[in-house]
């Protein structure tokens, strides 16, 4: 997605404020002149010295945001260093997403935020913690922070892996109006801008998209999008009151199965069932305030976010239902609704500085939610059906001090209660839990010299479980008799890391990490849900390198590898299936600010296990893309964009396990795979005005 359209529509002026503000945000005590000259003048990725907790947190600004080529949405957040995106179905589908040696499915561990409202659904009809990033608009993307690691009170549930959290812009200096067309059906049109009003800015954003994707059964992926928003004053002394709406419809080309494409029976884009797809929508009122004074700041934000998809999945073809079809359908109506409201307290010293926070989070899901078997989208018998209520309430403190220009010290504690009210169409596993788990941590920041920053991270984190195995009696789908799972699951981190910016125009960050989980969530592929499974550990080590030898030039190289293994005595084997071991990412921009500006982005997704034992593994994948700009003249520019530039026939997701296809006397093992998409060009045309 051509995202360079508003790279030059926040003058300086306005970003020293949004800046500031950052330093405050992610745990600096005093946003002072020398941090903040460091951040805004080391180019396009905020330098993270004497800012960030931890070697592996970060922050990367709309500059660099802007030069990515993005193949979709959510493929903004790779922008975190060792982080993948896929897809293993249709385009409005929630993505799939790897970090830290975990595939989080569509978002579980991971948690995400725009613009301070969860994405992550709980107790999600297809997927624990669904992350459908779909209705994001890039180009009001404004700032991409990120954190990995269970270091932070303010981050509670899906944050064990990371998190990443999208800043929408308030306010637009120039309006634009791309207009793309592309190969396999793919048009985009979008039309943004800002009016000022007497007291503050009313921006407003209408997108367009379809895309038929490369596949046999076009994806015919059709969405309308639409953001308004009033504000006021500064991201760090202002508010901001905001209305969003998405509405999607698409089919979807979901895993095949291999042995079907080695013995010819489909094409690599075929599908064996075609009509699986869905539709969703998300509707939401969202408003935001901050204040930050010398002696202390405060912030507070409330939303409603109305969510509903109706899914249809198959992924098993004709292995329980010979007849029908083993399609089912896992529609998801909720009401999320919540409240963060948080107040720090500066205090300056003459050897350092001292900032303690102290936050409340509320959070409430209304949810209705179903599993169905279908055959062409036509219901054909219930499996279950459900009403859930998911309440929770989290406390936190932390405190932030530098102790002497060269030591600083983040230590802090969080409460979540979580309270579940399940009603099932089976009596049996209808029911009511609580839980309540408190979550310590503590960072340990060294820096006595001007170019290195040395640390030390621990702290304990969670990811609740789905309400509805906090409350089972009875498996609906096989009458077996079914365990409860805990409601919430304890995480464990600790890290080592070094920062160091020795080189001018070069910052470099390295991390060790080990992480532990009391019970692992392993992917169900029969039925298209998460399963509690055995305890976890996971060990690895990242190294991130961001490098502007020129005004001109810049260049990211970002590696990491992770092992992933149970806990315990696991009778099938200790590897975890679908865990990702190593990737890398390479990508060079050139732009001197004249009418030309290209990009090329290397990306490596390594092999994984995709069974216990290890004897059956994935193949690595490598993909190329890149853009070329062309600044036509003041106000118009064009863009050209390729993706999988050496057509390679990767696969973007693997699975193992057993599915019968039609004419098969019995189910087969086998590898069910999902394609990369084959070579594609973009061309956008962009106007401001």
């Amino acid at each position: 997605m051509a995202l360079s359209r508003l790279s030059s529509s926040i003058k300086a002026a306005s970003i020293k404020p949004l800046v500031k503000y950052l330093l405050l945000a992610v745990g600096s005590a005093h946003a002072d002149d020398q941090i903040l000259q460091r951040v805004l003048v080391d180019g396009s990725r905020g330098n993270q010295m004497g800012v960030a907790d931890a070697a592996s947190a970060g922050s990367v600004t709309q500059q660099e945001l802007a030069g990515r080529t993005v193949y979709r949405p959510a493929e903004l957040l790779e922008a975190t260093p060792g982080l993948i995106v896929s897809q293993h179905s249709g385009e409005g589908k929630a993505n799939q997403f790897y970090l830290r040696g975990f595939n989080l499915d569509h978002g579980t561990d991971l948690r995400t935020t725009v613009d301070d409202m969860p994405v992550n659904q709980r107790s999600h009809a297809h997927g624990q913690g669904w992350t459908d990033l779909n209705f994001m608009i890039p180009e009001l993307a404004v700032r991409l922070d990120y954190k990995k690691g269970p270091y932070s009170a303010e981050e509670g549930d899906f944050a064990s892996a990371g998190t990443a959290s999208v800043v929408y812009a308030n306010r637009l200096l120039q309006g634009v109006a791309p207009v793309s067309a592309g190969q396999n059906g793919y048009g985009r049109a979008l039309l943004a801008d800002s009016v000022d009003t007497a007291r503050g800015s009313l921006l407003y954003a209408l997108e367009a998209l379809h895309n038929d994707g490369p596949f046999t059964n076009p994806d015919d992926y059709r969405k309308l999008n639409a953001v308004l928003r009033y504000s006021e004053g500064y991201a760090n002394n202002g508010f901001h009151v905001s209305l969003m709406a998405y509405k999607a419809d698409w089919n979807s080309t979901d895993q095949i199965p291999l042995r079907a494409v080695q013995d010819g029976r489909i094409g690599r884009n075929d599908a064996i069932d075609t009509t699986d797809g869905g539709k969703s929508h998300r509707y939401s009122l969202s408003g935001g305030w901050r204040r930050t004074q010398d002696d202390g700041s405060s912030k507070v934000n409330a939303y409603i976010i109305a969510n509903q998809l109706d899914l249809y999945s198959n992924f098993t073809y004709f292995m329980h239902d010979p007849e029908h079809g083993d399609q089912f359908a896992q529609p998801d109506k909720r009401v999320t609704s919540g409240l963060n409201a948080s107040h720090s307290w500066h205090h300056h010293t003459e050897t350092g500085n001292s900032e303690t926070t102290i936050g409340l989070q509320l959070q409430n899901d209304n949810i209705f939610n179903g599993l169905y078997n279908t055959q062409a989208r036509r219901r054909l018998s219930t499996t279950r059906e459900d009403h859930i209520v998911e309440s929770s309430a989290a406390l936190y403190v932390e405190n932030n001090t530098r102790w002497t220009p060269a030591f600083r010290t983040v230590v802090g504690a969080r409460v979540d209660n979580y309270r579940i009210d399940v009603r099932s169409d089976l009596a049996a596993n209808s029911g009511k839990a609580n839980d309540t788990l408190a979550s310590p941590s503590l960072s340990l920041i060294y820096g006595p010299w001007r170019t290195a920053e040395l640390y030390a991270n621990i702290g304990n984190g969670f990811h609740s479980n789905d309400a509805r195995g906090a409350t089972i009696s009875i498996d609906p789908k096989s009458g077996d008799a079914a365990d409860k799972v805990s409601p919430l699951v304890r995480s464990r981190g600790m890290e080592l890391g070094a920062r160091s910016t020795w080189l001018p125009g070069l910052q470099t960050s390295l991390s060790l990490y080990r992480l532990d989980f009391d019970s692992e969530l392993t992917y169900a592929g029969d039925a298209g849900t998460t399963e509690a499974g055995p305890p976890s550990r996971r060990y690895g080590v990242e190294l991130s390198n961001y490098y502007k030898p020129l005004k001109w030039l810049s260049v990211d190289l970002d590696l990491a590898y992770a092992r992933a293994r149970s806990r315990g005595d696991v009778e099938e084997g200790r590897y975890i299936a679908g865990a990702i071991e190593g990737t890398g990412q390479l990508a060079v921009t050139l732009d001197d600010g004249g009418p030309y500006s290209a990009s090329l982005k290397l990306r490596y997704f390594g092999p994984r296990p995709l069974i216990e034992d290890n004897s059956v593994r994935s193949k690595s994948s490598m993909t190329l893309n890149g853009r070329l700009g062309w600044k036509i003249k003041k106000g118009l520019a064009l863009e050209l964009e390729a993706f999988n530039i050496t057509n390679r026939r990767d696969s973007a997701i693997d699975y193992y396990y057993a599915s019968q296809l039609k004419g098969e006397a019995a189910p087969v093992d086998d590898i069910h795979f999902h394609p990369i998409e084959s070579r594609s060009l973009r061309a956008t045309l962009i106007k401001n005005f």
